[in-house]
């Protein structure tokens, strides 16, 4: 069976910017995913002011499934939900997708704090999965 995951940019209001899905997902987990990432970002605060690094390795777990995270000096936060990884291999992934993310942030058409809708940021960090995380 192939490793699934579950990745979210969330904005400084607490609304989805970015969701993607990654390996193979069943739709029952569609919402739950959500669910539990969500549910994290409580702990990600409470973390993000108890140590200065931007990646906070895991945060939070739902029975096998983890919750890492990464939050950028403006306070948006990457999350990544999967069932194990090396957390090396998690945190060079939330690397690109940060660098991803601020050229996304100098398009003068996007504005900042919306949900990003652009096929070309999708497909790029599809991409960035299949290069770190679907080994």
């Amino acid at each position: 069976m192939s490793a699934t995951y579950y990745f979210a940019i969330v904005g400084t209001n607490d609304s989805p910017l970015y969701e993607a899905e990654f390996g193979i997902q069943r739709d029952e987990n569609k919402y739950l995913n959500q669910f539990i990432v969500h549910a994290a970002l409580d702990l990600v605060d409470d973390a993000q002011f108890t140590n200065n690094a931007c990646f906070l390795k895991t945060v939070d777990r739902y029975n096998d499934w983890n919750v890492s995270a990464y939050v950028t000096p403006s306070n948006i936060r990457l999350m990544l939900l999967f069932e194990s990884k090396a957390d090396e291999v998690v945190r060079a992934f939330f690397m690109e997708c940060h660098e991803l993310y601020l050229k996304t942030l100098m398009n003068p058409f996007y504005e900042p704090n919306t949900p990003i809708q652009s096929l070309a940021f999708d497909s790029k960090v599809h991409a960035l999965a299949k290069k770190h995380l679907l080994l």
